[in-house]
């Protein structure tokens, strides 16, 4: 699966940044997370539950960000294992563009799924990431304003 989106975030480039890298921000963001934390400054550990389809799975997994570019770009990368449902593993390129007020995040996502979840057919599958991508960029606007808000007061 490739996708690749643009999204347009009422803040500044920096704050996207931090908020991009703040564990807390981030567990608040994914849908299904239950648990997200730093394992070294460049490693974070996961577990996130979600449904696709007729498939519910709690997935296991490593992310590892790299090419860090601050406050631009990187690359994150990570595996994930849902036992019996099977597994994801990819990356994405992220890049933050300063535009007046705002900044425009870029993400080029690549993607693959084994086990139970790949026998459920990539137009399931794409939409479904489509839907969950959507739903952590819903979040993280709202997150990262409600961030703007605290640091202004």
């Amino acid at each position: 699966m490739d996708m690749t989106c643009e999204e347009r975030i009422s803040a500044g480039r920096d704050a996207v940044w931090r908020s991009l890298n703040d564990p807390e921000i981030l567990k608040r963001c994914i849908p299904g997370c239950q648990s997200l934390e730093m394992t070294s400054p460049t490693e974070l550990a996961a577990v996130v539950k979600i449904k696709i389809g007729p498939v519910s799975a709690s997935f296991t997994g490593n992310v590892v960000l790299s090419n860090l570019n601050p406050p631009e770009s990187y690359t994150i990368s990570g595996e994930g294992k849902g036992g019996i449902a099977g597994f994801a593993k990819g990356g994405a390129d992220v890049t933050l563009t300063e535009d007046g007020a705002e900044t425009v995040l870029r993400y080029d996502v690549k993607a693959e799924v084994g086990g139970k979840l790949a026998q459920l057919g990539s137009r399931l599958i794409d939409s479904t990431a489509k839907k969950l991508a959507q739903q952590f960029f819903t979040n993280f606007c709202a997150a990262v304003g409600g961030e703007q808000a605290e640091a202004a007061s």
